[in-house]
């Protein structure tokens, strides 16, 4: 059994504190390996997960280097830090849907705990949205001045309209207490540690690839998508958390725009065959574009993309080949 460490006793007062909810997930735990490349003598990295989508084997190489807390953020905890990434949500349909009030739960109290928690110890806050608030987008691509066009009773609805909450909250905290909070509207992301399982097209597909299984569509394939290699994302977010803004919201996305039919096409040339697809009916509220305008982040954070869509996958292709299932 891991053993949960006390947070009091392994910090001094002076030392530089981050704090990562939901830090065995796929983002928190690359997030993790970025900041302790970062990390300096006096700086601390506290992660905090429940561990109900995320996995603890995913910060055991640096078990020496971190300070673990299993805590539900849907319960109130104190933890002194300076900075806080919020990445504490399930954040795929499979997942989410699985308990609809729990991830309305974990997204409103939990958010709230989060930023009472920056309230006193005065805190900067990364909150961690995402590109479902934009919903079936009619504009394209999606600037951060689009409302979005979010179904409130359809089966997604749970995690969008939490997210669009979460932005709300921290409007609010931001105006009633001055607190220091950005926004970053995350776009599909992929790379290693993503769960294998975890219902996304870019995991889904790899796996079927590697079992030579008939691959599955959800509609005809034609709807797009843009894929943000996990490495790029977690220098987008460090860059936001770490610049002089106090407030806004900022898309962190790769706007290279891709179909899933083409998707498909790449991950054939890469594995030399080509298996029978399954072409099943859309999921409802299944966005048919996604593709963010990335020219705030480009002129404010002085970020965009830098490894491709060949390359991230050849990353992503050998990390799923390494996994266990696939020996």
């Amino acid at each position: 059994m891991e053993r949960y460490i006390s947070v009091k006793e392994h910090l001094s007062k002076n030392q530089y504190t981050w704090l990562i909810t939901g830090a065995a997930g796929f983002i928190g735990s690359n997030l993790v390996n970025f900041l302790i490349a970062k990390k300096k003598i006096k700086t601390k990295i506290i992660c905090i997960d429940n561990l109900s989508t995320g996995h603890i084997k995913n910060l055991k190489k640096h078990k020496d280097k971190i300070i673990f807390k299993k805590i539900d953020i849907k319960k109130k905890f104190n933890i002194k830090c300076d900075q806080i990434y919020h990445l504490a949500c399930p954040a795929s349909p499979t997942k989410y849907q699985i308990d609809e009030l729990d991830t309305l739960d974990t997204i409103n109290y939990g958010t709230r705990n989060v930023l009472n928690n920056a309230k006193k110890f005065n805190s900067k806050v990364l909150i961690a949205s995402t590109s479902e608030i934009y919903g079936e987008p009619l504009i394209h691509p999606q600037s951060e001045k689009y409302y979005g066009n979010v179904n409130t009773i359809g089966p997604r609805s749970c995690y969008d309209e939490g997210k669009r909450m979460t932005e709300t909250l921290s409007y609010i905290y931001r105006k009633k207490y001055n607190l220091k909070i950005n926004i970053a509207r995350i776009f599909n992301t992929y790379g290693p540690r993503m769960d294998p399982e975890d219902g996304r097209v870019v995991s889904t597909l790899i796996n079927q690839f590697l079992r030579h299984n008939n691959l599955t569509i959800n509609g005809n394939g034609m709807q797009t998508r843009s894929f943000c290699y996990i490495d790029d994302q977690i220098e987008g977010l460090y860059k936001f958390m770490n610049s002089k803004i106090n407030f806004d919201v900022i898309n962190i996305g790769n706007p290279q725009e891709i179909s899933l039919m083409e998707l498909i096409k790449v991950l054939q040339k890469k594995f030399n065959f080509m298996p029978k697809i399954t072409f099943k009916k859309m999921q409802l509220n299944d966005p048919k574009q996604r593709k963010p305008n990335i020219d705030k982040a480009i002129k404010r954070l002085n970020w965009r993309p830098r490894v491709d869509l060949e390359e991230g996958l050849d990353k992503t292709i050998e990390y799923f080949k390494k996994l266990d299932n696939h020996k």
